[in-house]
């Protein structure tokens, strides 16, 4: 299969999908010992094509749980969660694996780079796992993702001749290695400064201009309006789903 490479991110949201996200009903129960704890207390939550949805709400609200339930990461213990017209608590763990690597981009609070790899090698490697195209259409995919986040001449550099947030850059022109339907951010500016953190979000922005659905979680309420909707979480409950 030949990547796409002349355009900046063509995406899997071309598919006619309307809703990326549907969770019904969704509860995430942890036990520890004898003790039970409702991490998501019947969540409701639809999230269309080409949105850009920040989650927000306070320390252990249950947002990281709510992405972990969307990328197919955790599951749910009671309701349903679809993403891109399937049913993730349906699959087993092989096909969750195979389905993310194809369809999710996901970008962690501490980049996760590999440091003996370059820039360039870091966002080949979901390409390489999922053995798409040749090499050569791999690196050409590659250097266009960098350049769309800034980082054309950095290429060759190592994560530690980075700075945190070309790191960061890094690790989102990864995430968008293999044109997901949805790219999904977790605290992705946690590590870095006020004004790194803003041009962070310009990356995301630009990213869901060219259409990809984008969802970030963020504590910070400055870094939230640059979403065009807000869903906000409370004692694993969505007070407020930005509509």
């Amino acid at each position: 299969m030949k990547l796409e490479v002349d355009t900046a991110i063509p995406t899997a949201a071309s598919a006619d999908i309307e809703g990326v996200i549907e969770l019904r009903d969704v509860e995430r129960t942890y036990r520890s010992g004898r003790i039970d704890y409702r991490a998501l207390r019947g969540v409701d939550l639809d999230v269309d094509e080409g949105e850009m949805v920040a989650i927000a709400g306070p320390s252990g609200s249950g947002k990281s749980t709510l992405l972990n339930i969307m990328t197919g990461i955790d599951r749910p213990s009671v309701g349903s969660a679809t993403v891109g017209g399937r049913r993730l608590d349906e699959m087993t763990e092989d096909e969750l694996a195979l389905w993310r690597g194809q369809h999710v981009g996901i970008v962690f609070q501490f980049f996760q780079l590999l440091p003996t790899l370059t820039a360039l090698e870091n966002t080949m490697l979901p390409m390489d796992f999922a053995r798409r195209g040749s090499v050569s259409d791999r690196e050409i995919a590659a250097r266009t993702r960098l350049e769309l986040v800034g980082l054309g001449d950095r290429v060759d550099h190592f994560p530690g001749e980075l700075s945190g947030g070309e790191q960061q850059r890094v690790a989102i022109a990864r995430a968008l290695a293999n044109d997901p339907l949805l790219l999904v951010a977790d605290e992705p500016t946690g590590n870095l400064d006020t004004e790194t953190a803003s041009a962070m979000l310009d990356v995301l922005e630009s990213v869901n201009r060219a259409g990809t659905t984008v969802v970030y979680v963020t504590h910070d309420p400055v870094l939230s309006v640059r979403a065009r909707r807000i869903v906000t979480l409370r004692d694993g409950i969505i007070v407020d789903d930005g509509r």
